[in-house]
């Protein structure tokens, strides 16, 4: 099958990378996200798919729009017989949506239809979801509600971070996409569409909203953190300035546990109060200072008794 695939993150380079391995399928060309200034330097730098295409020698197309006329008619001229996108990042219209023949097909990383949009994974970790995992669904205008071709599965850690469960969903999600363009074009697959009980939405996830409540039950604390981890990174105030807090651990052999926002440092730990049981701090960034252990950071920071965050 010949397909040009878009996407722009490192989590769509595995599927990328599969596609280039399969004997069954050419990529044409890549559809990725325009260079983005990065670094002290703000230099120009290629999309992690971009770069992996450049290596390949692929056809890398960059519209500033999806709409562009100017890209719309290269893609025509390359004709598609599919178009796989793994978090391209931009909306697609109809007239592009309509120029494969086998139109585009969506690798999302929750199973639909619970988690639409733009964080499932942050959200799934954030509301305590047991099992969540990755779709391949084809593409409508409507917010991922195409019909779907298959799905995979992925138990929840109770340690993971988005960043770690993104990694492993990348790459099982990468194997399900490679099928689900094998079955299409084998004729031996067929879309279902998606019911209408269990529609949920992750909308995509603030600096504002990783702020930590310490009023929230320690478990929400726990999920908060691990869902905003690494990005955009979960924080918190200190006597009105902000610092980054890495995952916690909840602790439940205090008796008489400090108050919710409470800081008690103790030898070998930092304990903060919750809503419920204490959680003992991780790393700690402060602002224009690395990650350190907690317990450094609260000696550097020379907390006092009975002090609390935010």
């Amino acid at each position: 099958m010949r397909v040009v695939f878009a996407g722009t993150p490192a989590p769509a380079v595995p599927a990328l990378q599969a596609l280039l391995d399969s004997d069954r399928h050419e990529v044409a060309a890549v559809i990725t996200r325009p260079d983005a200034p990065a670094g002290r330097g703000r230099k120009l730098v290629r999309s992690p798919v971009g770069a992996l295409a450049d290596e390949h020698g692929i056809e890398v197309l960059t519209p500033a729009r999806a709409a562009a006329p100017d890209f719309l008619q290269r893609l025509e001229e390359l004709a598609p017989d599919c178009c796989p996108v793994v978090a391209y990042g931009a909306l697609l219209r109809e007239k592009a949506l309509a120029i494969p023949k086998f139109g585009w097909v969506n690798l999302h990383f929750s199973l639909l239809p619970a988690w639409r949009g733009a964080a499932p994974v942050q959200a799934a970790i954030k509301h305590g979801d047991e099992f969540t995992g990755a779709s391949t669904f084809r593409l409508v205008p409507e917010l991922d509600a195409g019909p779907v071709y298959g799905v995979v599965t992925e138990q929840l850690r109770a340690t993971d971070t988005a960043g770690e469960l993104l990694d492993r969903l990348a790459v099982s999600g990468a194997g399900l996409l490679a099928a689900t363009l094998d079955g299409i074009e084998d004729g031996t697959l067929r879309a279902e569409e998606q019911p209408n009980d269990g529609v949920s939405y992750a909308p995509k996830v603030t600096v504002e909203d990783a702020k930590v409540d310490f009023a929230a039950p320690a478990a929400a604390v726990d999920r908060l953190i691990r869902s905003v981890t690494p990005h955009p990174g979960a924080w918190a105030l200190l006597r009105d300035e902000r610092f980054k807090l890495g995952p916690v651990s909840i602790v439940d052999d205090v008796e008489d546990g400090p108050a919710p926002g409470e800081i008690r440092v103790e030898r070998r730990r930092v304990l903060v109060g919750t809503g419920t049981s204490a959680v003992a701090l991780g790393e700690v960034q402060a602002a224009g200072k690395k990650r350190m252990a907690a317990t450094d950071w609260a000696r550097g920071t020379r907390i006092e008794q009975g002090e609390r965050l935010n």
